[in-house]
């Protein structure tokens, strides 16, 4: 009861309306209907709250006409001006022992909202009832607040039925503006949303039939007419069942020329005392109920028509006037319906864009870029459950010479017939990705049973046809899995792309695991870590020097600095026994730092004694090709003059470079840039193309060691020697041989013509202040003079 209100001015004002205890209703059933379906309850009920009783205009889910008003939840709804809510009525003191709690239909949730008669007095409520409890901060109460001001105003159509009803009235019509705004602004189910606005346009012409539709036009400009919402002619089971189909799942008509739907044609209202026999169309669809009086209404934006809304069986009839009286909200319709569909545009183009770049046009998989992303979850995921990633690196065998023989356009076919393949054989929540060309990647989740690899590879090898010739394709792949193999995703994937090699290499049609056991486990390699972070901290590393010869003066004309360890209980170490352990970590950037800052000292060293000597320092893959190598190049060059800073050189492996060209070629030309020299370190290991090797901006080729310390036994080798040494004098770069061992092989390289030479034939890398003595002794025996040296640097 409202406050301040008598008990007795209530119970006149439920009396004057005439509802209780009356027959059902399809207006208030169909809203009934609406609250249980969008908000998925046991049931929504409209009750009506006399002296004594609690008794239900419309029930939906629950068969029960009244129960005691003593009894009653609605009694405490009317009670107050907000919602009431009973998260869970068997745990409230006031329920608990309520006998619709303990019994049936055993309510354990419940959500009211008062209901007002024209005069303001509150009635009975609209209600939510649920067998299980559940949280308030989870139910949105603004449908059922909208469906409870339908309510009332279908109360007000009742309760003046002697105002003219050629006349919309002002604040009703005003109130259904305001409805159409909200239950578009919170809610997106179109059926929400027409059900609520034929609500409205019923109640605000008395009409007992209507539908809302909206009008969609094809290519071609052709309309199509697409039903939201119809409300139902008479409350009989035929009919319901008719209209709960409709509900269900909507209606779409193309053929327009019925008299219902002709103003989606013209454009203009359309008024008919007898749609059977109206000579302007053909009657109504097949089976529809009969309609006596109808007006169609066009719905526009602008000019563009939007939708169409239906009204029939109106007593005293229709005329054009009322598509007037309903003009205001028809221009809110229109205008909220455009600007719905402009929104739906734009996230259409949104996922466009996105799925351009985030999945492979040839194939509709995962790209590369998308692959990472899912990668990330999947692994953050499996961290989370303690579960596993298996990592499954896929190359077709055969698949450039099936490409050759038949053409690209049978190649995409192939792919995308791989592709398919690969979906349907893989999980649900497993991911098949396209990585580039012929190379996919599977990540399976959780797998239990081995053979799943060998499925993956069944499919490809099932034989198909093209163009009636028979093909069987088959693969190799490799797998790691996480967290056996704990480390990042990009890693994984390397290590999957290692075993596949691996797979390759034994036969092809295959499939072999990452080899855990050529790394040291992940305790080891983190205890690594951290004594490499206290390392730093203390200076425990340093650069030890092996000396560049000049060979055709023999001069020493350079040193490579190379990292040396001074671990505190293991002795000295070497870079093998700890760099493959930092690459991809943190600890990269920080050894790579150390190595440019402590190389740039010793140059402003040399420049300080008037030493003529250049430096060379290795760097690491990972440092060198991350976002920030080029600020950490800057920070160390510091203020270093231009003649300084010609006499570093940085080297990188080849191997390296032909993982990500174009970005390794971007940072080659930023170190250039800044006046300092590049060197391809380990060269003949990559196999890089002729056309790669000349747009790769280098100063310098490092000829790997492997093929100098065999040439003199291995003419293949020695071909090899022959042939770089060749192609880089033709390129105009540098040459260094490094693993020089004996004067054989010096001599042998000095007559192919090979200008630089390093290793320990001349000298093992040893501390600065060594390896300057042992410069000074060498270009002592070879120059006349120190001065005659410098000189000879010069020139």
């Amino acid at each position: 009861m409202t406050q301040g209100m008598p008990e007795q001015r209530r119970l006149a004002a439920l009396k004057r309306l005439g509802i209780m205890d009356s027959e059902p209703e399809e207006r208030f059933e169909r809203l009934t209907r609406i609250a249980r379906q969008y908000y998925g309850v046991q049931a929504a009920l409209l009750s009506v709250i006399d002296e004594d009783r609690q008794w239900f205009k419309s029930a939906c889910g629950l068969a029960v006409e009244q129960t005691l008003r003593s009894v009653s939840f609605c009694d405490h709804t009317i009670r107050q001006d907000g919602a009431f809510i009973i998260e869970d009525a068997a745990a409230d003191p006031r329920f608990s022992g309520n006998p619709l709690v303990t019994g049936s239909p055993h309510i354990r949730f419940y959500a009211g909202i008062p209901v007002r008669e024209p005069d303001g007095f509150k009635v009975g409520a609209l209600c939510l009832v649920d067998n299980s409890p559940r949280r308030r901060d989870d139910i949105d109460l603004d449908v059922l607040r909208t469906l409870a001001s339908l309510i009332e105003d279908e109360l007000a159509r009742t309760f003046n039925e002697n105002v003219n009803a050629e006349i919309i009235q002002p604040h009703h019509l005003s109130r259904a503006i305001q409805r159409v705004h909200k239950i578009f602004l919170t809610s997106s189910d179109e059926r929400v949303i027409s059900n609520v606005l034929i609500g409205d346009l019923l109640m605000l012409t008395g009409s007992l039939f209507g539908f809302v539709a909206e009008v969609v036009f094809g290519d071609k400009g052709q309309p199509t007419l697409k039903v939201g919402a119809i409300s139902n002619l008479a409350w009989n089971p035929e009919t319901q069942k008719l209209y709960q189909e409709v509900e269900d799942r909507g209606l779409i008509f193309t053929r327009l020329d019925s008299l219902l739907f002709r103003p989606v044609l013209d454009g203009k209202v359309l008024v008919s005392d007898d749609v059977m026999t109206d000579p302007r169309g053909i009657g109504l669809p097949h089976g529809h109920p009969p309609i006596h009086g109808y007006i169609g209404i066009p719905v526009f934006s602008g000019d563009t028509m939007t939708g169409l809304i239906g009204l029939a069986n109106r007593e005293g009839g229709y005329t054009a006037n009322l598509a007037v009286e309903l003009e205001p909200l028809l221009q809110t319709l229109g205008a909220l319906v455009e600007r719905r569909r402009l929104h739906q545009a734009q996230q259409d183009h949104r996922a466009v864009l996105e799925k351009a770049a985030n999945y492979d046009e040839l194939t509709g998989l995962p790209n590369r870029r998308r692959l990472g992303e899912l990668f990330g979850i999947e692994l953050h995921k499996a961290n989370l459950r303690q579960g596993t990633v298996s990592v499954c690196f896929i190359d077709l065998d055969g698949f450039k010479a099936f490409n050759d023989e038949h053409g690209h356009t049978a190649g995409d076919w192939l792919l995308r017939g791989v592709a398919q393949r690969l979906t349907d054989t893989a999980r649900g929540h497993d991911v098949v990705a396209r990585l580039a060309g012929d190379e996919f990647v599977a990540i399976l989740i959780d797998v239990n049973d081995p053979n799943a690899y060998q499925r993956l590879l069944d499919a490809i090898r099932r034989p198909t046809n093209y163009k009636n010739h028979a093909f069987q394709l088959s693969a190799s792949m490799g797998v790691t899995i996480y967290p056996d193999d704990r480390v990042d995703a990009d890693l994984l994937l390397r290590h999957a792309d290692q075993a596949m090699y691996a797979a390759k290499e034994i036969g092809r049609n295959c499939f072999t695991f990452f080899d855990l056991g050529t790394h040291e486990s992940r305790k080891e390699q983190v205890r690594l870590l951290e004594q490499i972070r206290n390392a730093l901290d203390v200076g425990e590393f340093e650069l030890c020097y092996q000396p560049k010869i000049n060979l055709k003066n023999n001069l020493v004309e350079g040193f490579e600095g190379l990292i040396r360890w001074n671990h505190r209980t293991r002795g000295l170490l070497g870079p093998l026994q700890f760099l493959p352990h930092v690459e991809s970590t943190e600890f990269a950037a920080h050894l790579g730092n150390y190595v440019l800052r402590e190389g740039i000292r010793t140059l402003q060293h040399f420049e300080a004694q008037h030493l003529p000597y250049r430096l060379s320092l290795n760097m690491s893959p990972s440092h060198f090709l991350g976002d920030g190598f080029v600020n950490d190049l800057d920070q160390a060059l510091g203020n270093c003059s231009t003649a300084l800073r010609s006499r570093l050189t940085l080297e990188v492996l080849e191997t390296m470079a032909l993982d990500t060209a174009q970005s390794v070629i971007n940072t080659f030309s930023a170190c250039r840039k800044r006046g300092v020299m590049v060197s391809l370190d380990d060269f003949g290991t990559g196999y890089s193309s002729l056309d790669y090797f000349r747009r790769l901006p280098v100063d310098e080729i490092k000829i790997d060691k492997s093929f100098i310390l065999d040439m003199i036994n291995d003419p293949e080798d020695a071909i090899i020697v022959k042939a770089i040494v060749g192609l880089s004098h033709s390129f105009g770069r540098q040459i260094v041989a490094e693993g020089i061992e004996n004067s054989e092989t010096e001599k042998t390289l000095i007559d192919l013509g090979c200008e630089f030479g390093q290793g320990f034939y001349y000298s093992k890398p040893v501390p600065l202040s060594k390896a300057l003595i042992h410069a000074t002794e060498r270009n002592k025996v070879f120059a006349p003079t120190g001065t005659e040296a410098v000189r000879r640097h010069k020139r």
